[in-house]
């Protein structure tokens, strides 16, 4: 290399330097769905837990923003947007080898599993109803509401129960107080908020206090399959791992769950299993310490 082109790269270094400078202090931006109303709130745990690992990570990583987009936007569209890398940046799902096709997941089962523990929002008229069911077939007697673009709908009717589906997470409420379906099936985790929500609009609301249905159904973040989604997911990958082996993890979880079934009396329900034929082969089924069971909470009946 002769001494003009050594000059030019001199000349050229603090360019360069600045550039990669400038670059290494862009923010980290992770963009999730805006709730679908201002009733939903069965997502807060989520965010914050990625607040947690996000922050967890800011001495290697450099710093970040989290922030939600800015228009309420359904789970259909919000995955949409991810795998066109539009806008919305991560999401917080339930999980399906079909999702995990076009999506990446960091497989680690955010509430331990807690989704897949279902309760029924219903009518006061069925309690009677509902506490002559044993079993999976005599709960196929009953007609049970789903969002029409959630996996639990074809849970559901995979062990032949009677699914009706609505367009939207709000519009299930208004088919059930008008009788489009008898149950709406939701998680532990989401049915106290939601019975208190929209009980003064539906008077004869309850929850019912015989039975709990499940089905293991883990909820990750989810990135695109892109390059800056594999950067991103990696990022709060290394941030959860870290959590969980400092016992902040934990912890967040035992109070979050605390505070879930504080108001829900599980003592003495019927236990229903059903499998969920969803699931991807990676799924981490085999590592009992990302799993939680409810077993000593429901003293259920045989």
């Amino acid at each position: 290399m002769n001494k003009r082109s050594i000059f030019k790269l001199l000349l050229a270094a603090p360019l360069l330097w600045g550039t990669a400078s400038a670059q290494a202090s862009e923010p980290m931006r992770y963009v999730y769905p805006a709730p679908e109303s201002g009733a939903d709130v069965r997502l807060g745990y989520y965010w914050e837990l990625l607040q947690a690992a996000l922050e967890e990570t800011t001495a290697n990583w450099g710093p970040y923003e989290v922030s939600a987009w800015t228009k309420p936007l359904n789970s259909a569209r919000a995955e949409m947007m991810i795998k066109a890398s539009l806008e919305i940046t991560v999401m917080a799902r339930t999980s399906s080898a079909e999702r995990e096709k076009t999506l990446l997941p960091i497989l680690i089962p955010l509430d331990k599993g807690l989704t897949g523990y279902r309760l029924f929002l219903t009518k006061s008229h069925l309690q009677a109803r509902l506490k002559s069911v044993r079993n999976a077939n005599d709960l196929r007697e009953f007609s049970i509401g789903q969002g029409a673009n959630w996996i639990d709908a074809d849970i559901l009717r995979s062990a032949g129960m009677n699914v009706v589906t609505g367009p939207t997470y709000e519009n299930l409420f208004n088919m059930l107080e008008m009788n489009r379906f008898e149950l709406f099936s939701r998680g532990v985790n989401e049915i106290g908020k939601e019975y208190e929500n929209a009980k003064p609009r539906v008077p004869d609301l309850i929850i019912d206090k015989s039975l709990i249905l499940y089905y293991p159904l883990p909820r990750y973040f989810f990135f695109s399959r892109t390059p800056e989604g594999e950067r991103l997911a990696g990022r709060v990958e290394e941030g959860l791992r870290r959590l969980m082996k400092n016992g902040k993890f934990d912890r967040r979880y035992q109070a979050f769950k605390r505070s879930i079934l504080a108001d829900l009396s599980l003592a003495g329900r019927r236990l229903i299993r059903i499998e969920n034929p969803t699931l991807s082969a990676a799924t981490p089924l085999g590592d009992a310490s990302l799993w939680d069971s409810l077993e000593s909470e429901l003293k259920a009946l045989p």
